[in-house]
């Protein structure tokens, strides 16, 4: 008899429904195809410890399944409960009628239960898209599906309450979740502040100019001024995220396996602070099997990246290109795979090898060179892609014992917002562009105009602080988010004699 049962095989952030068609016929062989890998071969032994270990059997005649599209590669172990249905269905021991309308997907344990799966929020927008009715998955992974409408997702725990759901038509209770609800009950939940940080009012200004224009940022000091502490803080400050940026972020989470049990979207920025260890392939994404790397895991949100200049020159190199597009293209000998990487690059540095050099009160140890030599571990290129250089020195005393509130996140937001919704109503008709520093030479032309007075500022600037020639448009694009927070219409001196000031690395001698 020959029954189909379906799953679905995920490729980026994207699914696609995979048929799963059994027969069996006489003879006394198994034959898997449809280009499966390993884990999936592998699932005849699990399926058997798992039927026989809930009173039922693997029927002993030729088994034959076929899992199409067969051009596409099937990994891993999410097809097992797939196939195990398809069996029973194909020997008559269950009912095949309803199989039709539902995905099935979960990896079995020997005594039949189930074990979470990856990708479970693409599989659930791909079954509504393709008119299923239902999705029948692990319990563990039910939330995340259930953000899905429309579409009837039923969590359970073992591969009897599947069969008996489709033999004795007992009933499922479906997960239900109010994703509305869910999201805006979330939105603003965070443990952390800015108003936990004492005194550095200019870094502050900073971070916040950094995060009205979507600007990347690196900021040098000594250690213990407090870099890590203020970055950790930047996604309090962004604009929390819209309904359709935390479906794409919980996307790129669900493939990679980073959503638990209790979660069901994710309604905070991202914040990836990756370790200096960390290969080129973990950052950007890719291996065997392609899965998105710490640049997609930051997507909507922040990635941090603690002493710069420790990372391997390999591995900042290749943020080049995902920082001018915006994503990642993996590309194989057979296929390629795209995934989302739109983040705000924030970076920090001590600013020589001992972390003392331009310190007020400790003297650098460094070699006559050392300085220079160490910050040119990170290339032009790359250091041409950070719009603001910030410099931080460490917080007198006084000012962290006093008891005077400082400035919280949200009163910061709140001016971040306003300067966004600015730059969303400029670039309403450019497609790809949401803020000033995703904007081309020929935008700023248009949209960021300086009048003569600025223009002999920052000539005059260029020239006595011999900035290079890269800093020249960060500059003005730093204004006109500076202009932005002021609600100015136009770029004003006073904006770019701010802009100035954040650029410190560019500055001829700054370092020796």
């Amino acid at each position: 008899m020959l029954v189909k049962t379906f799953g679905a095989a995920v490729q980026g952030i994207n699914a696609t429904i995979v048929t799963i068609e059994v027969n069996i016929s006489q003879g006394i062989k198994f034959f898997l195809v449809g280009l499966p890998d390993n884990a999936v071969k592998e699932s005849h032994e699990r399926i058997a410890s798992a039927l026989e270990y809930t009173g039922y059997k693997l029927p002993r005649k030729q088994i034959v399944i076929n899992m199409a599209p067969a051009d596409i590669r099937k990994e891993g172990s999410a097809y097992d409960l797939a196939l195990a249905i398809g069996m029973m269905a194909a020997s008559e021991t269950i009912k095949s009628e309803d199989l039709e309308k539902y995905v099935i997907m979960g990896e079995l344990s020997l005594d039949g239960g189930l074990q979470p799966i990856k990708g479970v929020l693409p599989i659930a927008i791909k079954a509504r898209e393709e008119g299923f009715k239902g999705f029948i998955l692990p319990k563990q992974n039910a939330r995340e599906a259930a953000v899905v409408n429309n579409l009837d997702v039923y969590g359970v725990e073992n591969i009897k309450e599947v069969i008996d759901f489709f033999e004795v038509n007992s009933t499922l209770e479906p997960t239900i979740v109010n994703t509305r609800d869910e999201f805006f009950s979330n939105l603003n939940l965070s443990e952390i502040d800015f108003a936990d940080v004492k005194g550095q009012e200019s870094v502050k200004r900073g971070l916040e100019v950094a995060a009205a224009g979507g600007h990347n940022i690196i900021m040098v000091g000594p250690p213990g001024a407090g870099k890590s502490m203020l970055a950790k803080r930047i996604p309090t400050i962004l604009p929390p995220l819209s309904l359709h940026e935390a479906l794409e972020t919980t996307k790129i989470h669900s493939v990679a396996g980073n959503i638990d049990s209790n979660t069901s979207l994710i309604s905070q920025r991202p914040f990836r602070s990756p370790h200096h260890t960390i290969s080129d392939v973990a950052l950007v994404g890719g291996g065997t099997f392609p899965q998105p790397g710490e640049i997609s895991l930051a997507h909507n949100g922040v990635l941090f990246l603690d002493e710069l200049p420790e990372f391997k020159r390999t591995v900042l190199e290749v943020m080049r290109q995902p920082l001018e597009d915006r994503k990642i293209c993996i590309s194989r000998a057979k296929f390629a795979i795209e995934y989302p990487a739109s983040f705000m690059l924030v970076a920090s540095m001590n600013p020589c090898p001992c972390g003392y050099y331009n310190h007020p009160d400790r003297d650098c140890v460094c070699a006559p060179g050392v300085v220079q030599k160490y910050l040119s571990r990170i290339s032009g290129p790359l250091l041409d892609r950070i719009d603001i250089h910030i410099e931080i020195v460490p917080v007198p005393f006084e000012k962290l014992s006093e008891m005077k509130e400082s400035e919280s996140s949200s009163n910061v937001r709140e001016r971040v917002m306003k300067a966004r919704q600015i730059q969303e109503q400029r670039f309403k008709d450019i497609d790809g562009v949401y803020c000033n520093a995703q904007m081309s030479s020929k935008q700023m032309r248009t949209f960021a105009q300086i009048d003569k007075p600025s223009s002999e500022l920052l000539k005059n600037a260029m020239q006595r602080l011999n900035l290079s020639a890269r800093a020249y448009d960060r500059i003005i694009k730093v204004a006109r988010t500076i202009a932005d927070l002021d609600d100015a219409e136009h770029i004003q001196s006073n904006h770019i004699a701010e802009a100035i000031n954040y650029r410190n690395l560019d500055r001829e001698g700054w370092a020796g």
